[in-house]
């Protein structure tokens, strides 16, 4: 094999780099390892030893780039953190099970075709040798550092290990970390994969190697073993098999229909239960000014921009923005949520933009925020109004720029994630205070959508109750399917000062205490049982908010000013009581 060094290029580095370096570039020399291949193919005089194999005489290369050479095979230089990279994307991608498959079966060629490579490249002395030369080939390849291990022929049997060693700085092992941290199994899966292809080449059988021990797994070092195909059980068959990725494949598809069977038993059921058609949303709407938020929301999801979700706590904002994003291009991405009100500033920044490895106290390795997790998918900033002046100004940049820079690093990341926003704050009242940058709340609201509180909606009261009724008693294995006309008027009656969520917790409660089929005013929460504040029938009609009002302070004054426990017992957050309580004393 002709070499495409040129002399005096060799000659050149050679002075500046040294002697050793010289031979590595040098041309292929007659007596060396390949030269002694060709020349001695059949006359076998001078025999080769593993140990014969020399990485300055297999590799053949030309200096100004083209061609490279090794143990006479075309190779490729490739950097180890693209190879952990891919390793990354396959397992992001198909899973960690299919992604093992691929890399364990494309490691079993490489070694299967080493090994086909070399049994006819040189002569050796005996079959012995070259059979076990693929640890030290593996090992001058750059991908660790091998030491074989003597095993114990007495052990008769396709159970006894057919091959073991020891791999030091496995480059598999260390790229896993890198980018996954600890592994709770081995995973130097292509390097098992090689070293199964050459034995089973070599030794005309299936010998398949598996790590019992490994760098990524928290072990001091990785350690392999090798044994015949059949001594293994049917989980490392599924790992070199290669109908693994399809068997992972149709087992997903058959979890999917699974799921889809379900969620169309759990429609049909909750469409029966409400009288009337399935919402192919899985939203209850029956008043209108929830059918125009929903008509909005599904026009908008069409279109990648940013929308403002606002409205009292509880009314349900969060599963508006999830069916932005199920009937958006994005739909098959991630949906991720964070309240911004519920974490601090600090923890905050790194949540959302992640962070780099020693960036602060605690911060043990490279971790991605939400906006990198949502890539392709929508990224729900909840309760937005709580946002500080600083932070403000991070997230108009990322929102601007399309991109984020993690805490404790220089350089910037591209995202592509939708964003929207939930407040159950006046955002514009907030801008005139100064609180909220103008900016920022105009990057925000390029679309509103403002959802009524339940008590403007109390055509919906009723359905929302049968269908929260009807998923309550099913997971917790209660009776309870409807309601008696006493407990449906005293529903109807209730101002919801927690909207939804009020309302959830009120049918949770009386899930628990009915033991009949319909739930009866005695299982409601005792502020419903008592009944409405005000006559229904009244010759002048008090407005719901003035009623709302007069019901918190009632409360408040019997609980003895306790604001804890009075929001506890109202079922709304003490947030929203606080909130509410500020309003009544302007």
């Amino acid at each position: 094999m002709p070499t495409h060094v040129e002399p005096r290029s060799g000659e050149h580095i050679a002075e500046k780099q040294g002697g050793e370096l010289r031979s590595a570039l040098a041309p292929v020399a007659e007596g060396s390892l390949i030269s002694r291949g060709r020349e001695t193919q059949n006359d076998r005089t001078t025999a080769m030893r593993k140990t014969d194999l020399d990485l300055r005489e297999l590799l053949e290369f030309a200096p100004h780039g083209g061609i490279v050479r090794f143990a006479g095979r075309r190779a490729i230089i490739l950097d180890a953190v693209a190879l952990g990279i891919l390793r990354k994307e396959l397992i992001d991608t198909v899973g960690a099970t299919v992604a093992r498959g691929i890399l364990t079966r494309f490691g079993y060629v490489h070694g299967w075709r080493a090994a086909e490579t070399m049994r006819t490249a040189f002569p050796w002395d005996d079959e012995a040798e070259w059979r076990m030369a693929g640890g030290r080939m593996h090992m001058l390849s750059g991908s660790m550092i091998f030491e074989p291990e003597p095993v114990d022929e007495g052990a008769g049997g396709d159970a006894a290990p057919f091959a073991q060693a020891i791999w030091r700085d496995s480059y598999e092992a260390e790229q896993h970390v890198v980018h996954f941290g600890r592994a709770e199994e081995p995973v130097c899966w292509s390097l098992c994969g090689f070293a199964s292809g050459w034995l089973s080449y070599a030794n005309e059988r299936e010998i398949w190697c598996m790590e019992d021990r490994c760098v990524g797994a928290g072990d001091t070092h990785c350690h392999f073993v090798g044994k015949a195909r059949d001594a293994w059980g049917p989980d490392v068959v599924t790992h070199f098999s290669r109908e693994c990725m399809e068997a992972t494949y149709a087992k997903l598809c058959d979890s999917l229909k699974q799921a889809e069977r379900a969620l169309r038993r759990e429609r049909r059921e909750l469409a029966r239960t409400l009288g009337g058609d399935e919402d192919v949303s899985g939203m209850i709407v029956r008043s209108e000014p929830m059918r125009r938020v929903v008509e909005l929301a599904r026009r908008v999801a069409k279109v990648d921009t940013t929308v403002l979700v606002t409205g009292e706590s509880g009314v349900g904002k969060e599963r508006v923005a999830r069916l932005i994003h199920a009937e958006s291009p994005r739909a098959g991405g991630a949906f991720v949520a964070v309240n911004c009100g519920a974490v601090t500033e600090t923890l905050l920044e790194s949540e959302l933009f992640g962070h780099a490895k020693g960036a602060f106290t605690g911060a043990s390795q490279d971790r991605a925020g939400l906006f990198e997790a949502a890539n392709g998918g929508t990224l729900l900033l909840d309760e937005v109004g709580e946002l500080t002046a600083s932070m403000q100004v991070k997230l108009l940049r990322a929102l601007q720029e399309k991109e984020v820079r993690r805490v404790g690093e220089t350089k910037s990341r591209a995202v592509d994630a939708r964003v929207l926003a939930a407040t159950n704050k006046d955002l514009a009242a907030e801008v005139l205070a100064g609180r909220f940058r103008e900016d920022l709340y105009y990057r925000l609201r390029v679309i509103e959508l403002h959802i009524p509180p339940l008590r403007q909606r109390q055509e919906d009261v009723l359905p929302l109750a049968r269908a929260i009724l009807a998923r309550t008693a099913k997971r917790l294995g209660r009776a309870a399917i409807g309601f008696t006309p006493q407990a449906a008027e005293r529903l109807l009656s209730h101002p919801w000062p927690g909207n939804v969520r009020e309302l959830e917790n009120a049918i949770e409660r009386a899930v628990v205490l009915c033991d009949a089929p319909l739930v009866d005013v005695e299982h409601l929460p005792e502020d419903l049982a008592a009944g409405p504040i005000a006559p229904r029938r009244a010759t002048s009609i008090i407005p719901l908010d003035e009623v709302e009002r007069r019901y918190i302070l009632a409360a408040l004054d019997a609980n003895g000013g306790n604001r804890t426990k009075t929001a506890a017992d109202l079922g709304i957050g003490p947030a929203t009581l606080y909130r509410k309580l500020k309003t009544y004393e302007a």
